[in-house]
This record gives C-alpha cells, sequence and structure tokens, in this order.
C-alpha cells in the first residue's frame, strides 16, 4: 500500500504549478460576514422583507469588492530577493527585497512578503501603480549551515480583512550561516615552540611581498584593491585581481576534524575554529583552514576570512576525514573526538 502511495505521489512541477494559484483563507471577521450574510438570505426569504433583501446585497457586495480589490493587489508584482553572502549564527541576517508593481493605475496594498519554511514575514504598506518598493526581512539561526530558499508568499488581506489571499513565486537562493566567531580561545604556540606570522606588512610593491604569482580570478568584496588587473578588468568588463601562491610554511594551518558524528559538541568546535582563525586574522597572520575534503589555502584580509567561513558553513560533521595539506607536526588540530598525537597543538571542543 506504501508502495502504491509512492507511485502515486504528485510530481513536484504539478504541485508547484498549483501552489501558484491563488488561494483564499477565511479571516474571523469574513467568517463572521459569512454566518451573517446566510442568516440574513434565510430571513429574507422567510419574511419577504426588501430590507432584508437590500442589506443581504450589501453584505455581498461587499465581498465581492474584497474579493476583486484582493486579487488586484497581487497582480502584475515582480520580486527579486537579495541575500548578504553570509551572516552568523545567533545574529540577524537581513534579506532584502525589490518589489515592482507593473499594474498602471492601481496600486498595491498591505502586501506580506513571506518565506516560506522561515518565520520571515515581510510588511509592506503600499506600492504605487508602475513604481517599485523595497523591504527587509529578518531572519535568525542558531546552528551554522546551508539553508535553501525555494518560495516566497505574496498575501494581503486588503481592503476588508474578510480573506486572506496568497500567491506564490518560485525564488530559489539559499542563506548561508556561518559559524559565530566571538567565542574566547586561546592561541596556540604553534609550530616547533614558534608561532609563525605572515608578514602582510610589507611596503607596497616589495619583491615576494604578496607570493608567487599565479594567475587573474575576479574581483570578491574584501580584496585587496592594489591587486586589480584594470587592463584585464578593461578587457573582460568586470574586476578581476591578480591571485598570489602564498608560502604555506609562513602560514598559520588549523585543521577541524568533520569525522566526529553531529552535536553540539562537533558544532562547537566548528566555531571555535571560526573564532582562532578570525582572532589570528586579527593579529596580522596568514593563515589557511583544512577541514576534511575542504582545503582554504593561505591569505589573508576579509575576503580570506569569507572564504574560511563560507567552507566551515558548508561542512558535513559525520564525514570522512583526509590528511591535511602539509605534516600534521605543523598544523594546529581542533576536535570534539579524541585527542590524538602527532599534530602541532590540539584544541578541544566540549559539549556545554
Amino acid at each position: 500500500m506504501g508502495g502504491l502511495r509512492a507511485g502515486l505521489r504528485m510530481p513536484e512541477w504539478i504541485r508547484a504549478r498549483l501552489r501558484a494559484w491563488r488561494r483564499i483563507r477565511f479571516t474571523r471577521r469574513g467568517a463572521t460576514l459569512i454566518a451573517g450574510s446566510l442568516a440574513v438570505g434565510f430571513a429574507a426569504i422567510n419574511t419577504g422583507n426588501n430590507l432584508l433583501y437590500l442589506l443581504l446585497g450589501a453584505m455581498l457586495g461587499a465581498m465581492a469588492v474584497s474579493g476583486w480589490l484582493s486579487e488586484r493587489t497581487l497582480a502584475k508584482l515582480t520580486v527579486e530577493r537579495r541575500v548578504p553572502s553570509g551572516g552568523h549564527a545567533g545574529e540577524e541576517i537581513h534579506l532584502h527585497y525589490r518589489i515592482s508593481n507593473g499594474k498602471r493605475r492601481l496600486s498595491t496594498y498591505a502586501l506580506e512578503v513571506e518565506e516560506v519554511g522561515l518565520p520571515n514575514l515581510t510588511w509592506v504598506p503600499r506600492i504605487a501603480a508602475g513604481e517599485t518598493a523595497h523591504a527587509t526581512g529578518r531572519a535568525t539561526f542558531l546552528t551554522r549551515g546551508v539553508h535553501p530558499l525555494r518560495l516566497l508568499t505574496l498575501a494581503t488581506e486588503y481592503p476588508f480583512g474578510l480573506f486572506r489571499k496568497e500567491r506564490d513565486l518560485t525564488r530559489p537562493g539559499e542563506i548561508v550561516v556561518w559559524p559565530r566567531t566571538d567565542l574566547p580561545v586561546q592561541v596556540p604556540v604553534g609550530m616547533g615552540g614558534r608561532r609563525p606570522r605572515a608578514r602582510v606588512a610589507l611596503p607596497s610593491g616589495a619583491t615576494g611581498a604578496r607570493g608567487e604569482y599565479r594567475g587573474l580570478r575576479e574581483y570578491h568584496p574584501g580584496d585587496d584593491r592594489r591587486d586589480i588587473h584594470w587592463k584585464a578588468a578593461a578587457r573582460a568588463g568586470t574586476l578581476v585581481v591578480r591571485e598570489y601562491e602564498h608560502d604555506a610554511s609562513e602560514a598559520m594551518w588549523v585543521s577541524l576534524d568533520v569525522s566526529t558524528p553531529p552535536g553540539p559538541a562537533s558544532e562547537r568546535a566548528a566555531d571555535l575554529t571560526a573564532s582562532l582563525l578570525a582572532r589570528l586574522m586579527r593579529e596580522g597572520d596568514l593563515v589557511a583552514l583544512h577541514a576534511g575534503a575542504r582545503v582554504v589555502r593561505p591569505g589573508t584580509g576579509p575576503a580570506q576570512l569569507e572564504r574560511i567561513l563560507d567552507a566551515l558553513a558548508r561542512i558535513d560533521f559525520g564525514a570522512p576525514d583526509a590528511p591535511p595539506p602539509l605534516p600534521p607536526s605543523r598544523c594546529v588540530r581542533v576536535t570534539a573526538g579524541e585527542r590524538r598525537a602527532g599534530w602541532a597543538d590540539v584544541i578541544e571542543a566540549h559539549d556545554r
């Protein structure tokens, strides 16, 4: 029987098409008006009183006008969602919406924008005909990870609050929630009893200041503007920067143990890793990350921190571990499992 139900399951594209149609829900006021209309209609039929017929007509007319206006409110709306590159667990993440009203004459009133699957509700009081409004929603996640976005629901109870009319829009996307970087963590001594530091403060143009030249790549927010290759940017029509191969021996490598099972202790290990690397970068160190199959090569600056946080947000605990690019004796290990020898230093994470 279970196999039969699975075989008769509605295809996803049909479900999406059905959800894209308008949905109507009665509010308490609307239910009261419906019940009152039935009572007045029953009384009018039994008594033949013209005033009751007039009252019934007014009540039915109010429902008809409400249905038409709410339909026009949701018609010809386009929504663009802009999500930040990431946000930290436990902090508010802002989602920005650009809503355009394509109607020529009618404005849109009392519009609600809701992310399906998230406790996020944004209210827009008015969008004039042919104009665009901007709104901001807020969401808070307690743990790091990647949260997919699929549907936006537009809803309104305009004009009388009798019905709540809803319409779904398919808008795929994702919210990347970074681990916390504010945990107190002791900076390890490092390799061989010393703490390697990157020479990130060398004069501009000094030989070897940024390592060996590797190639060009697209510009990311936080990259050093001195590395922008203006001629290549003019040819490509977008900003590109020079990328350099830093000396891995000068970097502080931090290895996160991803083989531990998912749970509060493993999540704390991710937070400790992010907090340690963020502190090292604030103090001027060249840092690199190893987390299972994910490796972030040595670097510094805001763009490097964002690459590290993005990698930490996307790891899955319980996955097979992999050896780091350098010998373990030159790496700092962060783990929620057993403390093992062979690493330059080990930071243990415990559930609190």
